[in-house]
């Protein structure tokens, strides 16, 4: 690596200027510390403007992490949703190299959203309690950005577009997405203009439905799980899928275990039956077939 305060390579020195006029670049003795305006780092990063974000309504000293890991969480969702969108347009594409590579991307997001519940490991009921009447009526499933993940994995929900009625803009995009193919839809599209013996009700179906499991999408899945040669492509997406699935479940599970840390079989804020509800969500398989099929192999 060439530091800033490496003098210019001379005309002629491998790596260097020769034929072109040289470019002086004046050495530096450390970093620039003395800006106009401000840094570049806190305007690059709206630094100002994100840290300003955390505004606890107690006195309570773990209702910051509470919050932080809440909008951390958010920022999250909507990198995961870019990634998954990615990988489902270049599947809608034929494009199956780019939409390996968009998973592969999406799979370290979702390592740290599973991390991010650490940073609630330690929270006790008493501590969850004393500003637990803050958030009201607020709850993580009323977050739109996880509700579109949620439509891209094929739990579509109509009902679930309904908190957010107030807002045009969210709501808008939140229809969209429930009528547009997940990213399952997606793979399984891709796999029938393959060759695959994907039933046609899996192929164009009514999107705003979520997805349900068919005997004939596990038998498409069990021939592509015939060739495991390196280099067979499918064989790649159907590992990368379940890599994606395995993730979801993790987080889930991790949701599950905080909030039964955190504050036991309670009634979730906003009228959710909390443990319940959540325990109901982790045990609900992601691209269902691509598990059930493993029996059998």
């Amino acid at each position: 690596m060439v530091c800033a305060s490496q003098a210019p390579r001379e005309p002629g020195h491998p790596g260097g200027t020769t034929g072109r006029a040289e470019r002086t670049v004046p050495a530096r003795e450390g970093p620039t510390l003395t800006f106009e305006q401000t840094n570049p780092y806190v305007r690059y990063g709206e630094l100002d403007t994100l840290l300003e974000l955390q505004r606890p309504r107690t006195n309570e000293p773990a209702e910051p992490s509470f919050i932080i890991t809440t909008q951390v969480m958010e920022l999250l969702f909507k990198l995961l949703r870019q990634r998954w969108e990615e990988a489902r347009d270049a599947l809608e594409a034929d494009d199956l190299p780019e939409a390996l590579a968009a998973l592969r991307r999406a799979t370290h997001v979702q390592d740290v959203l599973v991390k991010s519940w650490d940073l609630l490991a330690t929270l006790t009921p008493p501590e969850f309690g004393r500003f637990r009447e803050s958030l009201g009526e607020a709850s993580g499933f009323q977050s739109y950005a996880y509700r579109h993940l949620e439509f891209l994995l094929g739990n579509k929900s109509a009902a679930m577009v309904r908190p957010h009625r107030s807002a045009p803009e969210v709501r808008a995009d939140l229809e969209g997405a429930l009528a547009e193919p997940g990213l399952y839809d997606a793979a399984l599209r891709l796999l029938h203009r393959r060759g695959l013996p994907v039933p046609r009700e899996r192929v164009d179906r009514d999107w705003t439905r979520p997805y349900a499991p068919h005997p004939g999408v596990e038998q498409a899945w069990a021939e592509v799980y015939a060739d495991d040669r390196p280099g067979n492509e499918l064989f790649a997406l159907a590992e990368a899928l379940v890599d994606t699935a395995e993730r979801v479940t993790r987080w889930r599970h991790r949701h599950l275990m905080a909030v039964k840390r955190g504050m036991g079989a309670k009634p979730g804020t906003g009228g959710s039956s909390g443990l319940e509800w959540l325990g109901k969500n982790a045990g609900q398989d992601v691209f269902p077939e691509l598990w059930t099929l493993r029996t059998s192999i």
